[in-house]
């Protein structure tokens, strides 16, 4: 049962992310945040060509067939990363973005 735990939570915060289907997303405003917060570490955009090594770019992560929902990944406090402290609008935006970059 304690197994369990962890991801019943995961699932239940994943579902209290997830974009409504009135929820407009903006697209340009995840682009702002994703230069503002990942771009110093990750690639971004097709235009950048300056990123740390170890981290992937946004088209990869978006080509990530069995990585975890974005929401919920980012709505989580991560080591390696800096706590952006994001909204559930911001967060829907910003995982639209890198959705988004998949080729």
């Amino acid at each position: 049962m304690r197994r369990r735990f962890p991801l019943l939570a995961l699932a239940l915060l994943a579902l209290a992310l997830a974009p409504t289907a009135a929820a407009a997303v903006d697209l340009a405003r995840g682009e702002t945040l994703a230069n503002r917060w990942c771009a110093s570490c990750h690639l971004v955009s097709p235009t950048q060509t300056r990123a740390t090594p170890d981290a992937p770019s946004f088209a990869a992560i978006a080509r990530r067939p069995d990585a975890p929902p974005l929401e919920t990944y980012l709505a989580v406090t991560h080591t390696r990363m800096p706590d952006m402290a994001l909204t559930r609008d911001e967060i829907t935006d910003l995982s639209a973005y890198i959705r988004a970059s998949a080729p």
